[in-house]
């Protein structure tokens, strides 16, 4: 395939709520442009964008699929992401090394929350957009319902660039704007040109205004000719409408129906003509907040953000061409290890379809496979030592203990669970050396499903999961003087230690000792004996967690010439603690952490309601940065927030976020403290 230049390539993110179409639009799209001989569709499981065999299985987008495609002398890079929050960081590794966001909306449901996110993350990555207004020939669809609610929603740049056109009763096609052509589709979807009928002229009239009032406010040229009533032509208008695209002052909106191909043709065009590349932001950020101007024709460099752990094909990396021309066996330096990598092929590719190409130009999108040392948010040049800006992911909050579930599973868990964690960062392992448990955090209940999914599918792995364990602490609140003796006789020598101790609620994080032995009571070698006893029962308290926070002082005791050793002081020190145990008043001490919540203004009172119950205390709240969100401060104990992504997901339909960090341990109320006791007693009768 001959290498497209910068300017001919269009990378976009198609966006939006699960279910609104984003795939479909996918699949029209390479059909119409000859990329496949026949469209795939959602429920049957064969389309070219959702390959994986749990997206099969669920019906739904799990991970950002890359497809490519030609129209025009134009190479479009597709970038399908899930429309579901669970899988949010696949959207942001797309909308990373998109040049534009295509958000796909629902014609009968309209603006629903995955619209108005999609909306943010565009947003937030300074990226041009655009709709489409997909299954807008159903009979329910109301494109003027939807479109008003688009330009109240988002704001004055919206305007239509197509319209359905209605004939006979009947929406059969739609209507170009701009050149104000009528394309009407068949049952094949094949479409021809026709003049635009009555029916339509009044919507022609309302909408064209509006969209020439936005391409006149782009130039000042164009808004005289607007006022003075002079017709602004076809070439002005693209150009202008590009322009608008590009600085955020138009964002347009398409109709069609993505299933029957209606509308798909128009939107190809625009893609084309009016859609940045890659050079039309002149420069990408550094990872140091700096720019770098982008030079096609300047030193390679290119942005690892995306990474599939493939059984088969092995790592494989998806890449952007930052700068310059990236070609097949060139050795590159990534940046964030040192280690040099060979690019020994590269590929372009549609879905799991990959096709081996010598070179890719500056903005191209493509994949290598096999590299070493590299891992998404790498940065590969030739000489620079520079990083491009990572892909910012959201930090995981839901929770699970992963058990094996056979003992051939435990041995293959480690290296099975690292793979995943390469391909998604999104989630986390970590094995906890107190609670004994293996924890994976992800974004929600799905998230985590499919990641067990994915062990048994791709490394035959099986595993279940269960409510993760609390590291609780214990501490003392009372001061006591108590009294450990250790005597022993078995013939012969035996064991004897006996110690005096007093012991208070300490400073220190873990055990402050202390010796106040007058007269040799306890000779001086046998101290650190009493202390390693000391610190080796603080491992468990009453309920089995360990005691922190202990100071203890050895002020008195007795030995025996012979029968005396450091064990049966150590022995000695670990009755005392007992002793300490049943008379200071223990109590248990929980992680508690800053919750910061931020959510739509007008859940706010929900939120805090629901932060009571969890024995939250509300410390603050903020006006966010985002209009109309508010951001709640608390204090929370971390038992009562392992459900809380699924929780506030559910009050807030999705619109609500938080960030959790522990920032030390508090005392457990004692009706709750109460159960956990009962419960370990029960579990080591």
């Amino acid at each position: 395939m001959a290498v497209v230049e910068t300017k001919r390539i269009r990378n976009i993110a198609l966006l939006g709520h699960g279910g609104c179409g984003k795939t479909s639009l996918a699949e029209a799209l390479l059909y119409i442009t000859g990329a496949t001989d026949r469209i795939g569709k959602v429920a049957d499981g064969n389309t070219v964008s959702d390959y994986d065999a749990e997206e099969v299985k669920r019906g739904f987008s799990i991970s950002a699929s890359v497809m490519n495609t030609m129209w025009k002398d134009s190479k479009i890079n597709i970038i399908d992401t899930p429309g579901y929050l669970d899988f949010v960081g696949e959207a942001a590794q797309a909308l990373r090394v998109a040049d534009s966001a295509v958000i796909v909306v629902d014609g009968k449901a309209g603006i629903e929350v995955g619209t108005e996110l999609a909306w943010g993350y565009a947003e937030s990555a300074g990226l041009p957009r655009a709709f489409f207004i997909n299954k807008f020939d159903d009979n329910e669809a109301r494109f003027g319902r939807v479109l008003d609610a688009l330009h109240e929603t988002f704001g004055k740049h919206i305007c239509p660039l197509t319209i359905p056109m209605v004939k006979d009763g009947e929406v059969k096609g739609c209507i170009d704007l701009i050149d104000q052509s009528a394309h009407v589709f068949d049952d094949n979807g094949r479409h021809s040109v026709e003049t635009i009928p009555e029916e339509s002229r009044e919507a022609v009239e309302k909408y064209r205004d509006m969209l020439m009032e936005a391409v006149a406010s782009t130039d000042e040229d164009l808004m005289m000719k607007y006022f003075e009533g002079e017709e602004i032509t076809y070439m002005e208008a693209i150009n202008a409408v590009h322009e608008g695209i590009i600085h955020g002052d138009i964002v347009p909106v398409f109709c069609g129906a993505a299933t029957k191909l209606w509308g798909v043709w128009t939107l190809l065009d625009k893609i084309t003509e009016s859609f940045p590349r890659h050079t039309a932001k002149k420069a990408e950020m550094l990872s140091d907040g700096d720019d770098m101007e982008i030079n096609p024709d300047g030193e390679p460099a290119l942005f690892v953000f995306k990474t599939v752990a493939d059984p088969f094909v092995g790592k494989m990396s998806f890449f952007k061409v930052m700068n310059g021309t990236v070609k097949r066996d060139m050795l590159m330096r990534n940046n964030t290890t040192g280690d040099n990598e060979k690019l020994a092929h590269i590929y372009t590719v549609n879905g799991k379809k990959q096709t081996e190409v010598d070179e890719l130009a500056c903005g191209d999108i493509g994949m290598v496979a096999k590299l070493t040392s590299t891992n998404t948010n790498d940065t590969l040049t030739w000489n620079k030592e520079f990083a491009y800006a990572p892909v910012s992911f959201p930090t995981p909050y839901y929770v699970k203990a992963m058990i094996p579930v056979s003992a051939k599973d435990e041995g293959k868990i480690s290296q099975s669970i690292v793979k995943m964690l390469e391909e998604d960062l999104t989630l986390k392992y970590e094995n906890n050396s107190e609670t004994k448990q293996m924890l994976v955090s992800g974004l929600g209940d799905m998230h985590i499903a499919v990641l067990s999914a994915k062990l048994k599918n791709r490394f035959g792995v099986s595993v279940t999961f269960d409510t993760p364990k609390i590291a609780y602490r214990e501490k003392i609140t009372k001061r006591v003087d108590v009294e450990g003796k250790h005597k022993k006789q078995n013939g012969g020598s035996g064991q004897y230690g006996h110690v005096k101790i007093r012991f208070a609620p300490g400073e220190a994080e873990g055990l402050t000792f202390s010796v106040s032995v007058v007269g040799g009571t306890v000779p001086k070698n046998f101290y650190p004996a009493v202390e390693k006893g000391l610190q080796d029962a603080m491992a468990k308290g009453v309920a089995g967690f360990p005691l922190v926070q202990l100071a203890a002082d050895l002020y008195d005791g007795s030995y025996h010439d012979v029968d005396s050793d450091e064990i049966s002081f150590k022995t000695a020190a670990n009755i005392a603690y007992k002793k300490c145990l049943e008379q200071a008043a223990p109590v248990l001490l929980e992680p508690v952490g800053n919750l910061d919540i931020t959510v739509p203004d007008s859940i706010v009172g929900d939120v805090m309601g629901d932060l009571n119950k969890r024995r939250g205390a509300v410390m603050g709240m903020d006006p966010a940065q985002k209009k109309g969100y508010t951001t709640v401060h608390a204090l929370a104990p971390k038992a009562e927030i392992m459900e809380y992504p699924i929780i506030l997901r559910a009050m807030t339909q999705g619109r609500g976020s938080f960030e959790y960090e522990v920032t030390g341990y508090d005392t457990v109320p004692a009706n709750i403290a109460q159960k956990i006791v009962e419960n370990y007693k029960k579990e080591n009768a």
